[in-house]
């Protein structure tokens, strides 16, 4: 079907829910993208932060396709390999506790937060200033951005927002806190990393209350930030992880990952779900999961990112780049607007990117890229220059 066809369709039975940018992707293939009109495309965002391995990597199409004439479903009353399968390698891989397979990085989030609560009953958790951890009920609730909250008051009690220093977390966390939830880079608000001396005093905090450190690597895992998790970059240990977006190697799936402190807090009849854990989700994770382990490859991140965060700071209108390997964010000089630049890249340079705000730009290409797409990507940024 044509754009304009798709735009008839939204518009008469699509929630508007989304701002759409006035493109149809029909195909993808590495860090490339096509659209109906055949234009090629370099994606910087891939998904955000889904792809990972980049768009229909070979060996996670393979895995879907066996897995698919096998068996799509028989929900969790059974047991299935791959979800076992991907239980013990997420584990292992991490914190090496246990694991509970969902299907979304809201709904990993929210079972971190029951598992927090199931741990200290009626304890508060403390989140940061600027957070975003999702828009279910308990995410949003965790998510301390007036916009989003705002329109579904009131929201679910028991959450604290504290500051974005060490002496604000050590204030805030006691012995009526459950836990504290947090992402090591804070992703949807601009790729704001965490100084370490607020990990630190987070976990010290926790280890002092007795709460639960739980951080959210949805986008800062599987490999983005050049190593596996985020948090083996940064000295500091949390009690569990939650994982998304690019465990599926572009299907969708989540997961709560636990050290060996809470593996057994949450029971039978605790939490739920129909879909998580399906085998073909499992089959394409697992497979995922082994591409972003390859240490030369988490290399290649650290390497590219470097290369990616030096050129753009040349740039004559970003006035600063934060983050951490192909997790990029480039701040804006005043006179020029992210989502306009945003905009233009797309339509003018055939360039996928996003805005975290007025002056933010989110970068993100699949961990494969390539050194000359780094400097084509920069190239095409550039040509923009106001």
């Amino acid at each position: 079907m044509r754009l304009t066809e798709l735009q008839a369709l939204e518009r008469a039975y699509a929630i508007p829910t989304y701002v759409r940018n006035p493109v149809q992707f029909v195909r993808g293939e590495g860090v490339r993208l096509w659209d109906d009109e055949g234009n090629e495309y370099l994606d910087f965002l891939a998904g955000i932060s889904v792809l990972n391995v980049g768009h229909c990597h070979p060996r996670v199409l393979a895995a879907i396709q066996e897995q698919l004439a096998k068996l799509t479903h028989v929900s969790n009353l059974y047991y299935t390999e791959p979800a076992m399968r991907l239980s013990q390698a997420l584990a292992q891989s991490s914190l090496g506790g246990k694991v509970f397979l969902c299907n979304s990085g809201a709904e990993a989030n929210e079972a971190a937060i029951k598992l927090a609560r199931r741990h200290r009953s009626g304890g508060e958790v403390v989140v940061l200033r600027d957070a975003f951890h999702g828009r279910t009920y308990g995410a949003l609730s965790a998510t301390p951005q007036e916009a989003k909250q705002a329109p579904f008051a009131p929201l679910v009690p028991g959450f604290t927002v504290c500051e974005k220093h060490p002496d604000a977390i050590d204030a805030a966390v006691g012995p009526g806190t459950a836990a504290v939830l947090l992402e090591p880079i804070q992703g949807e608000s601009g790729i704001l990393p965490l100084s370490p001396e607020l990990l630190r005093s987070a976990r010290a905090a926790c280890d002092r209350a007795g709460a639960v450190l739980i951080f959210d690597e949805i986008q800062t895992g599987m490999g983005r930030t050049g190593t596996l998790w985020a948090y083996q970059q940064t000295g500091v240990v949390p009690d569990a992880i939650t994982s998304a977006k690019a465990l599926g190697g572009g299907l969708p799936i989540g997961a709560l990952i636990t050290g060996e402190r809470l593996a057994d807090t949450l029971q039978p009849g605790d939490h739920g779900s129909t879909f998580a854990g399906g085998p073909v989700a499992c089959a394409a994770a697992l497979v995922a999961l082994e591409i972003c382990s390859d240490p030369e490859l988490l290399r290649h991140v650290a390497a590219t990112g470097e290369r990616f965060a030096a050129a753009l700071e040349e740039l004559p209108f970003v006035a600063s780049v934060r983050g951490r390997g192909l997790l990029v964010g480039a701040e804006l000089t005043p006179d020029v607007s992210a989502v306009e630049l945003a905009r233009r890249a797309l339509v003018e340079e055939r360039l996928v990117v996003n805005a975290t705000g007025p002056s933010s730009l989110r970068m993100e290409p699949p961990l494969i890229v390539t050194e000359a797409q780094i400097d084509e990507a920069v190239a095409r940024l550039g040509r923009l220059a106001p």
